[in-house]
């Protein structure tokens, strides 16, 4: 068996990632993927219908196009092209126009009335080294480049969505800012719920969150076509159950989740550091659902086909039910619903007059229910007519996306609970929290600070763990 530095055991981008920050340092580095195809969490697939192309799991990326460590990297060059919306995000409401979070925070403020000043104090301090402080933001926990505007934004996020939603008196700037927080998979009475609202509406004045042209395929794509070109290999369908199905090599990354890699590497881990391992705590899933249709959604406000994300559940006391419901074990009635339209601006993904659709709601660990009606329902709620516009539907439940991608445990798709227990000190605490008691074991993917998104963050930042390892 050949003998490589570093073996990376996933092909998500936070693999892929790794794999080329290592490589880019000098080592050399192979790539094992157990399915026939890279990518993890941003793969295209035609799910429906002959020429249209769904996004089998992540659909936009606010994160992608403003990662620290992607866009360093020559990835147009190897095929990667991001179409931008007019608008990221969209929120519809049952009885006022929707609201739109647009790159312009003077655009976005003028449609929130009376809370148009509040929003603008809000976000604009953060706004005046917006990159500082989302490199600081997705690192793991440490001294901090830019301290006072990260102090600043962790005692607002810090905060329950609830309670930081307070300092909105209106529907629409309470309900924009619900969808976003709603990203954070925790109820909204939870602490740290707010970061995720406020990251991702200042992440929108940063970019329009975008998508692949193509297809999220594009993204992995990219980076597997670069990381070659550094003469890295990677070697699909080849599924890994212990340590001695992989090639020698001097050290090991796991872009897979906790208790994968307990079970490849028990025998080599301590027994005590296995069992933190497998009590990883990795929250509701998804359920989701693709569809080809006829046209575009018909939505009740046209606004909305200005932006390729449209968040479902009208006001704020809505979504946060919902959220809670899900953390209960229950289905709610009416759930917040995520839809990307991406055939909107980019014509590839469906034949010519037609368009693509893709939704999901959060459900309990492990559900097994189909929720097409209520989905369905709750779209036909802010665009009558949808379902005559359907050609075709794709249903994936918590199993679905497990089987797609083992990371997805229950059908969790945020690498695990990101509270104030898990957020930083996942998978386990340690001042290292991408090393493991073996010198040759680490982990790199969303299970490791900074957690979800499709960044390649964990993958960069692991490989420097690595590099402080094994370079002389």
């Amino acid at each position: 068996m050949s003998s490589h530095d570093v073996v990376i055991i996933g092909s998500g981008p936070n693999g892929l990632a790794a794999a080329i920050a290592l490589a880019n340092a000098g080592l050399s580095v192979s790539v094992v993927e157990g399915s026939s195809e890279i990518g993890g969490g941003t793969r295209t697939a035609e799910l429906t219908l002959p020429g249209f192309l769904h996004d089998v799991c992540s659909g936009a990326h606010p994160m992608g196009i403003l990662s620290p460590y992607l866009k360093t990297l020559p990835l147009k060059e190897h095929g990667l092209e991001w179409i931008l919306p007019e608008a990221s995000v969209a929120h519809p409401l049952d009885h006022a126009p929707a609201v739109l979070l647009r790159r312009s925070v003077q655009e976005t403020a003028s449609a929130l009335g009376r809370d148009a000043g509040r929003y603008t104090d809000l976000v604009s301090p953060f706004l005046k080294n917006p990159e500082g402080l989302l490199a600081d933001a997705l690192a793991p926990l440490r001294f901090p480049s830019h301290p006072f505007q990260l102090m600043k934004f962790g005692l607002a996020g810090m905060r329950s969505a609830s309670a930081f939603a307070n300092r909105f008196k209106d529907d629409p700037a309470r309900a924009l800012f619900a969808g976003c927080a709603a990203h954070s998979i925790l109820p909204f009475s939870r602490m740290l719920s707010a970061a995720v609202g406020l990251m991702f509406l200042l992440a929108g004045h940063m970019e329009d969150w975008p998508v692949a042209k193509g297809g999220s395929t594009s993204i992995s794509r990219a980076l597997a076509s670069y990381f070659a070109s550094l003469g890295g290999t990677i070697e699909t369908n080849r599924m890994i159950s212990s340590m001695r199905d992989l090639p020698v090599a001097r050290a090991y990354v796991f872009d897979t989740d906790p208790v994968q890699m307990a079970a490849i590497a028990a025998e080599i881990l301590p027994a005590r550091f296995v069992r933190r391992l497998r009590s990883y705590r990795f929250g509701p899933g998804v359920f989701k659902m693709d569809w080809a249709l006829d046209g575009p959604i018909p939505w009740r406000d046209p606004a909305c086909l200005k932006a390729c994300t449209v968040h479902l559940g009208g006001r704020i006391e809505e979504i946060a039910a919902a959220e809670n419901a899900v953390w209960q074990g229950r289905h709610p009635e009416n759930p917040f619903v995520l839809v990307v339209q991406a055939s909107q601006f980019d014509s590839s993904r469906a034949p010519a007059g037609k368009h693509t659709g893709y939704a999901y709601c959060h459900v309990p660990s492990g559900s097994d229910l189909d929720l097409t009606e209520i989905v369905e329902k709750q779209i036909e709620r802010f665009a009558p007519g949808f379902r005559d516009i359907v050609l075709a539907r794709n249903v994936m439940r918590t199993k679905d996306f497990q089987a797609h991608n083992p990371n997805y445990f229950g059908g969790a798709i945020t690498g695990g609970v990101a509270d104030m227990f898990q957020l930083f000190n996942r998978p386990v605490t340690r001042l290292d929290p991408y090393s493991t008691p073996n010198s040759r074991i680490f982990i790199c993917s969303a299970s490791s600070p900074p957690g979800a998104g499709v960044h390649g963050m964990c993958g960069y930042h692991a490989a420097q763990s690595v590099i402080r390892r094994i370079k002389p």
